[in-house]
């Protein structure tokens, strides 16, 4: 026992002599692990931010129009990637940024939506629009306003405050009064060129507005725009004036979910510009995300088959722009030209109306 107890000790005091042996960790080592923490705590993760905004300004006959308008709504175009570039620049959402996009272009009077927006034969603009949320699918759109300044935000209130999709004419407006909608008289969509084009159809021109080959003009300028957010969102809106000299009532694929206008995080989103009853027909949007979401294909694959080959059959002249939640980008067009632009994060914008088009290139987006 006393053996025991002796070997015990000496153990006890080798080891405390070992310890006692071993030079102390220095101040800088013993400090390094909460130095380190510190350190990272203080610097935030890097965290990738993709964010695309795909806008277009309409499909037709470019070369038809003088000059100084083309060179005015590329301006246009560019302002409106601007301001939707801002918001997702900030971390807003998709949805937000094709809303003040299309806000821009409807306010501009450069294209054929809102205060530019085309006439009818009775001269007065009949405007439609629509958005769609691709996370939720909740969309909103209206048809056949004659009253109010920015449609694509009234498709949004539809959205968001009813339980409906689609609304129009005086319903449309006695709702955008009830929610404090800014409204116009048909004044305010004054255009002098586009009345002068009113007046010579009004005075006997003939019009062909057969489904087989409307006038090049008369269908260029619908303007939508289509967004991934950095969240991975996608969103897409359209808006326009329809076609010149369209009968009183008429509705295009622009305000009809899944013809002109889609989104869905699934696969895709599209906006579509062209003769609007081969949209409506060909279900286009919606075709073109189902194709993407259940045969696999590529977004540019999807696009071209319903763009390039479908619609070019039937002799529907017509372009789209389209993303998908990876930031591919299509934009397939089968007519003249397709005025059409493209941002990213970092900044950079182009904005092309034929092809090849070498001032393509307008700058860089300012995040302010």
């Amino acid at each position: 026992m006393r053996l025991a107890q002796t070997c015990l000790l000496a153990g006890v005091v080798a080891t405390v002599a070992a310890v006692a042996a071993t030079p102390p960790a220095s101040s800088e080592a013993t400090a390094a692990p909460s130095s380190m923490a510190r350190a990272t705590a203080a610097r935030p993760a890097q965290t990738a931010r993709h964010f695309t905004l795909v806008i277009h300004g309409g499909e037709g006959n470019f070369q038809a129009m003088p000059p100084d308008e083309v060179a005015a709504e590329r301006v246009t175009v560019k302002e409106a990637m601007e301001a939707g570039y801002r918001i997702l620049n900030r971390g807003g959402s998709s949805l937000d940024a094709v809303e003040a996009a299309i806000r821009v272009m409807e306010d501009s009077g450069h294209t054929n939506s809102g205060r530019g927006g085309v006439y009818t034969r009775d001269g007065i603009p009949e405007l439609d629009a629509a958005i769609m949320d691709g996370r939720t699918l909740a969309a909103g759109a209206v048809a056949s306003v004659k009253h109010v300044k920015n449609p694509i935000s009234l498709a949004r209130l539809v959205m968001e405050k009813t339980p409906h999709v689609m609304l129009v004419g005086d319903g449309a407006e006695r709702f955008a009064q009830s929610q404090g909608v800014a409204m116009v008289t048909p004044f305010y969509f004054f255009n002098e060129r586009r009345w002068k084009e009113y007046q010579t159809k009004v005075a006997g021109e003939s019009i062909k507005q057969s489904s087989a080959g409307p006038l090049a003009d008369e269908i260029h300028g619908t303007v939508g725009v289509v967004a991934l957010d950095a969240a991975g969102n996608l969103a897409a809106g359209t808006s326009t004036g329809g076609l010149f000299y369209k009968m009183p009532g008429r509705v295009g694929d622009s305000p009809i979910i899944g013809a002109g206008t889609y989104a869905n995080n699934q696969s895709c989103a599209v906006s579509g510009t062209g003769v609007g009853e081969f949209y409506i027909r060909n279900n286009v949007a919606a075709d073109i995300c189902a194709r993407v979401r259940y045969t696999h294909i590529s977004l540019a694959a999807a696009a071209n088959e319903v763009v390039m080959k479908e619609l070019v059959a039937q002799h529907g002249e017509g372009g789209i722009i389209a993303i998908d939640p990876q930031g591919n980008v299509a934009m397939p067009y089968n007519g003249d030209a397709m005025m059409r632009g493209v941002v990213r994060e970092d900044g950079k914008m182009t904005v092309t109306v034929w092809a090849p088009d070498a001032s393509s290139d307008v700058g860089t987006a300012s995040p302010n």
